[in-house]
């Protein structure tokens, strides 16, 4: 079996890089490029684009770079960094999942910040950080169909952020290429308001536009409730 470089600073590098960009992130995006570098697990050209990414943030107004974040990750699902997004959606599926990767996670003694989500790509890779190098490929692995679904939307958007995404394909062992993604709503079309009296909205509906069927389900009465 092949043993595969250690890769755990360039990991938590990555990781870092998808954190907001405030204050408290900016003086560190030097030593986190310099950290990828000299591990060198990633191809020259892959930390070539992500120092372009460390330089065009430190360039960046401050205010500029977390408004733009924002925009890249918090409005809309296709560039979410919260994975299960990709795969539940808002279904009750999602909490089991989230339970069983956090459980995952303090087996190996990884314990998680009160305001963090186990399913966010910042704390995936810093799990996989704290495991040998072909385990975290593996681990990684499992997930690249949803990076690489993330890693579609934000080559289209012409991200820079696109480069982390890549990254971790990269370390995953499989290659970074556009794959197919779930396009978001115009913002003004998913906040819009219903038309007030205009019934129940057909969206979603096998014949949207056309009368819709009702069935009324008789409530079922309980053994020994009285009639």
């Amino acid at each position: 079996m092949t043993t595969l470089k250690e890769n755990r600073y360039t990991l938590r590098a990555l990781a870092r890089l998808l954190a907001y960009p405030d204050a408290s992130l900016r003086p560190e995006l030097g030593h986190l490029a310099a950290a990828i570098d000299a591990e060198a697990v990633l191809p020259q050209a892959r930390r070539a684009e992500l120092g372009a990414l460390v330089h065009e943030l430190l360039r960046m107004d401050p205010i500029e770079a977390e408004a733009r974040y924002v925009e890249t990750f918090d409005r809309g699902r296709a560039t979410s960094l919260h994975l299960f997004e990709h795969v539940h959606g808002d279904s009750r599926d999602r909490g089991p999942a989230m339970v069983d990767l956090a459980q995952t996670y303090e087996k190996a003694g990884l314990q998680m910040a009160p305001d963090e989500l186990p399913d966010h790509l910042g704390v995936v890779l810093e799990f996989a950080s704290t495991q040998p190098a072909d385990i975290a490929a593996d681990f990684l692995g499992e997930l690249a169909h949803i990076v690489s679904a993330v890693f579609s939307a934000l080559l289209k958007r012409e991200s820079p952020y696109a480069s982390v995404l890549a990254a971790v394909l990269d370390l995953s062992g499989h290659p970074a290429k556009p794959v197919p993604f779930s396009a978001d709503e115009p913002i003004d079309v998913s906040w819009q308001e219903p038309e007030p009296f205009d019934g129940c909205s057909s969206r979603g509906q096998s014949r949207p536009g056309e009368p819709q069927p009702i069935h009324i389900v008789r409530k079922s009465t309980s053994p020994g409730a009285q009639a």
